[in-house]
């Protein structure tokens, strides 16, 4: 289990991370989010050494991370961590080398990731020569190539086009089933809702809401009812300032009511004003709850 406990990191007057504590746990995917300078990169480079915080620690499996638990780990960062004109194979073989496999382990893992990252093809290739969604396959490849005991990728699915998205999540949802921890930020909620177990939402440097994203879900204290009603055009609505409406057309309506709100006596209300085609009492999405959080 990676534990961060009470990170702090300031570069001059700009605080980066402010006391931020959270774990991930072995065999679970955990969504990494916050807005722009939220603190996630700054997070993800103190698990791997490239900056040194101020205050704080960060353990795997109950122990300091040294240089031996770091050749276990796979770090993706954003920013291309690749050679330009070194063929891909190469790449691949040389980074699981740098991890302590020999050549020829390597050179087996290699064959097997780039088979798995639908690149077999483009194994001779200069990274140079490969579109920008192939190369973030290739920046994957080096996290995976040495079989990782845990997953760090900051933005794993920018630049991909929808089958490289399914490419990405099917992996990372293998290796999480094989036991894997893996952590990844990411800006696109929708994905991290349809892909991750837990959520880590950080805001100004501090862990604002992290949990299991159905259990956050069922803890906010709004919910969405949808209503659509035939021929009514939500006429049903008016005189009713208890239902603040989020969107309507036509005969849709989506409210924003209260968690406890007695269902009773609106639905009996909709109903007698002609034909409900549409009923559904659901919590926030992911992304309603992220907006929520992070404006507060």
């Amino acid at each position: 289990m990676l534990e961060i406990t009470d990170l702090s990191k300031r570069y001059g007057q700009v605080v980066a991370l402010d006391g931020a504590s959270f774990t991930v746990r072995p065999g679970r995917l955990v969504g990494f989010l916050g807005p722009n300078g939220a603190g996630k990169t700054t997070t993800m480079r103190c698990v791997f050494g490239l900056a040194r915080p101020d205050r704080g620690s960060i353990t795997w499996q109950g122990q300091p991370i040294d240089r031996a638990h770091r050749l276990r780990f796979g770090y993706m960062p954003e920013q291309r961590g690749l050679y330009p004109r070194m063929k891909v194979a190469d790449q691949l073989s040389y980074f699981a080398q740098q991890h302590g496999l020999t050549a020829r382990v390597a050179k087996a893992a290699t064959a097997r990731w780039l088979q798995s990252l639908g690149l077999a093809d483009r194994a001779g290739a200069k990274l140079e020569a490969l579109s920008h969604g192939n190369q973030q396959r290739v920046q994957l490849g080096a996290a995976l190539v040495h079989d990782p005991e845990l997953l760090v990728l900051d933005e794993p699915f920018s630049g991909l086009d929808p089958l490289g998205i399914e490419t990405m999540t099917s992996i990372l949802r293998e290796r999480a089933a094989a036991g894997v921890g893996v952590v990844f930020s990411s800006h696109q909620l929708d994905l991290v809702e349809d892909v991750c177990e837990d959520v880590v939402i950080i805001n100004r440097g501090r862990i604002a809401s992290a949990g299991a994203i159905g259990d956050l879900r069922a803890a906010s204290d709004r919910r969405h009812l949808e209503i659509e009603v035939a021929g009514n055009a939500n006429a049903w609505l008016a005189g009713r300032p208890d239902l603040v409406v989020d969107d309507q057309h036509d005969d849709f309506a989506r409210l924003l009511v209260p968690a406890d709100l007695d269902l009773g006596p609106v639905l009996a209300a909709a109903a007698g004003a002609g034909e409900v085609r549409r009923f559904s009492f659901q919590p926030p999405t992911l992304s309603e709850l992220f907006m929520e959080v992070v404006r507060t």
